[in-house]
């Protein structure tokens, strides 16, 4: 009878290693989504990073030129 127990808990522990093995294979994909996923996350914060450092150069321009027509309508008037 010991023998016959020592059968079923070798049955049991190949089972379990098997299921291990197929949960490390899941682990590895959704690891490589989630890096595909990050290195998309962080294109974008690039790309919005980018326009928006252009749009406050843009702005910048545009005040300097405000700023400009206005002091050369004032020296007109003087």
């Amino acid at each position: 009878m010991i023998f016959l127990i020592r059968a079923a808990m070798d049955t049991s522990e190949t089972k379990a290693s098997t299921a291990l093995h197929g949960v490390a294979n899941r682990k590895i994909k959704k690891g490589v989504q989630v890096r595909r996923t990050k290195s998309i996350k962080k294109m974008k914060a690039l790309e919005k990073a980018i326009s928006r450092s252009e749009k406050s150069a843009e702005k910048v321009v545009k005040s300097g030129k405000k700023t400009s027509r206005t002091q050369s309508a004032k020296k007109l008037y003087e």
